[in-house]
């Protein structure tokens, strides 16, 4: 599979709604909300006004010409928020691209991008239940709150 991870472009800001459906955890059995609820303001805090802020960063992996996830930050007052100076993630793979490192290869390539752009960490927020918990521990994020629900994650670039 020949994978390209490259920055996003300003016509494919609209695919981070795509993107942001595909990051819904749903639980094994749930049946999963309706697209419309990424119209919520909690999370379209995400997309909305994407590209109008100099904290806003974007990738987007890339299969045969065919965009496959994204990667993307902004410093947002989101479920993952630290402060107001550090960038929140969102990723997203579709489903039948996801336990093959495309996922881990986006964060190293965002984490070096916020890292060049003199950011000092970026937080996120997860599901305890959600495998991609892993993921971001085995890449070097730390659980710096939890709920009974999930974990806020911080990465110190």
């Amino acid at each position: 599979m020949d994978v390209t991870i490259r920055k996003i472009q300003r016509r494919e800001y609209p695919l981070l709604d795509i993107f942001l459906y595909e990051a819904i955890f749903v639980p094994e059995g749930i049946e999963p909300p309706p697209k419309t609820i990424i119209a919520s303001p909690e999370l379209q805090v995400y997309v909305e006004d994407f590209g109008k802020s100099r904290h806003d960063w974007g990738l987007v992996a890339e299969i045969d010409s065919r965009i496959v996830g994204a990667v993307w930050t902004r410093i947002m007052n989101d479920y993952g928020h630290i402060d107001d100076e550090t960038p929140s993630l969102a990723i997203s793979l579709y489903k039948e691209y996801r336990g093959f490192g495309i996922g881990t290869a986006m964060m190293k390539e965002i984490l070096t991008l916020l890292k060049s752009h003199g950011y000092s960490r970026v937080s996120l927020s997860v599901q305890k239940a959600n495998y991609a918990a892993k993921m971001y521990l085995k890449i070097g994020f730390e659980t710096v709150r939890e709920n009974e629900e999930e974990y806020i994650m911080v990465y110190y670039l």
